[in-house]
């Protein structure tokens, strides 16, 4: 039975988003009203998250949506990562969990107090009334996890569903698997059983961005590069590739480090440290859609896009579909790792999963591939950090110049890369003078390019290209599409763009 509160306080949602002061909009009689928690959350995201228009174009295509829906997607992600803590915290042991749902990410907060229904909804998420609660469907799963080594090779998986309020357990043996779980003493309601033809192993033939190879053979990935004090710095990666003092190559086969840190299976996480002769940098390879900045590793919800990026099938997108995933592989049961419809193959395990400009975690493993659709599994790269005493090396601090423009933008280039801006579709602006300004790293030569759009065709119209990394220039031009390409002559970096439009 559904639990009702005898005295139901509503809990000031709106007013405790991090210590920016409520929006305010109109109120029915013209007053000012404050603004929802969960606004509020998309306001501050819709000002600061990047949209980078390769990311953009990648979840079109892999999630079947549109530009637009996709740009709205990556700030509604960011909004429900603000709030997450504060529905946990509100609404305690009637939580039941949240997540992403729709084209646009639309925020789903279950709760299993009847009671509380009207708090959701007030704090601007949509509601869901469900049997269980977070608590006791975690319960339920450390159970499970309990008896990992007594359960069935036939169980490939098993983890807590929120969307469905249930533990999941997957099987190829369904019988086999009712009778695991009804040696656990479980209660029935708590746990479905999944017929499943999955059959996860680690992807050892393997790169994440880039590839490196063992000292003892195979190949295996990068996932991301950090920093430790008193060392060169290097990667994690996945722990079944390596155990500790197994020697690595990078892609290009020079002598590269060592594996400093090595868990496999309980976990599936590694760290390796680099020589001098490597410079770990906060940025991931995506391959065709160019190279993408590392800014952070705040962990997305369930139903957040997500892009996996591997040396075998490239860079690729899916869902999450549920985090404190437990897996087991033949070597053994790998617990609490992120469950994701992310395809993957043999040759990109390690590699980086990341969701807009944030860290997720590191490819373990899977069942699929990247024809037929697959299911895959990474260890979340919080948790190799606090192992192993390492910060993560996110992108590069944007230089500061190029102040006083209308609008100002970042992003970051390797060497003869290039990057358009404010997106490659343009910008519309009338009759008059555009005024760019570019700052790049010191040390480097970097570029950049007016161009307008005459039919089909990109047109460059003004240029700065001095051997620096600022260039600064006008441009006295009719009506148009335009946009700035920046191009990375040489060097590698984060850069600010400057743009004043007519």
């Amino acid at each position: 039975m559904l639990r009702r509160s005898a005295v139901t306080a509503g809990f000031a949602l709106a007013l405790t988003l991090v210590a920016t002061p409520a929006i305010a909009h109109a109120g029915p009689d013209g007053s000012s009203a404050p603004e929802s928690l969960y606004a509020q959350a998309k306001a501050q995201a819709a000002a600061t998250v990047q949209t980078d228009p390769a990311m953009v174009d990648a979840l079109s295509r892999d999630l079947g949506i549109t530009g637009a829906q996709a740009k709205t997607r990556l700030i509604n992600e960011a909004a429900a990562a603000k709030v997450e803590s504060v529905f946990t915290r509100q609404l305690a042991d009637d939580f039941a969990g949240l997540w992403l749902a729709g084209p646009t990410a639309d925020l789903v907060v279950a709760t299993s107090d009847s009671t509380r229904v009207a708090d959701i909804l007030k704090a601007g998420a949509q509601a869901k009334l469900v049997k269980h609660s977070l608590a006791a469907l975690d319960a339920a799963k450390a159970r499970l996890d309990e008896l990992a080594d007594s359960a069935p090779k036939s169980i490939p998986s098993w983890y807590v569903d929120v969307q469905n309020n249930s533990v999941v357990v997957l099987a190829r043996d369904t019988a086999e698997a009712q009778s695991f779980v009804n040696g656990s003493g479980l209660d029935a309601s708590l746990v479905r059983i999944e017929a499943s033809t999955e059959e996860p192993k680690p992807l050892y033939d393997v790169r994440g961005g880039d590839a490196y190879y063992m000292g003892s053979g195979g190949r295996c990935s990068v996932g991301f590069s950090v920093t430790r004090a008193g060392s060169q710095g290097g990667f994690v990666t996945a722990g079944h590739c390596g155990r500790v003092g197994t020697t690595t190559s990078g892609y290009n086969r020079v002598a590269q480090g060592t594996f400093r840190g090595s868990s496999f299976p309980g976990n599936d996480y590694a760290w390796v440290e680099v020589n001098s002769q490597w410079t770990p940098t906060g940025v991931v390879n995506a391959y065709n859609s160019g190279i993408l900045p590392v800014r952070g590793s705040t962990q997305r919800a369930v139903g957040a896009s997500i892009c996996r990026s591997g040396s075998t099938t490239g860079y690729h997108c899916g869902t999450i579909s549920q985090h404190n995933t437990s897996v087991t592989y033949p070597e053994g049961t790998i617990t609490g790792v992120t469950r994701t419809t992310v395809c993957a193959e043999p040759g990109d395990s390690g590699g980086s999963y990341i969701s807009g400009d944030q860290a997720q975690g590191v490819t373990s493993g899977g069942s699929g591939n990247c024809t037929s659709g697959g299911t895959t599994y990474h260890q979340p790269v919080n948790e190799i950090l606090s192992a192993y005493g390492l910060t993560l090396a996110g992108g590069s601090t944007p230089p500061t110049g190029c102040s006083g423009y209308q609008n100002t933008y970042n992003g970051s280039l390797t060497s003869n890369q290039n990057a358009y801006q404010p997106s490659s579709s343009g910008y519309t602006a009338a009759a008059g003078t555009h005024r760019i300004c570019l700052d790049g790293p010191n040390g480097t030569d970097f570029d950049a390019y007016l161009q307008r759009l005459s039919g089909s065709t990109w047109t460059t119209v003004a240029q700065g290209t001095s051997p620096n990394p600022d260039e600064a220039f006008t441009y006295n031009g009719t009506a148009g599409t335009y946009r700035v390409r920046v191009h990375a002559y040489s060097g590698s970096g984060s850069y600010t763009l400057g743009l004043t439009r007519p």
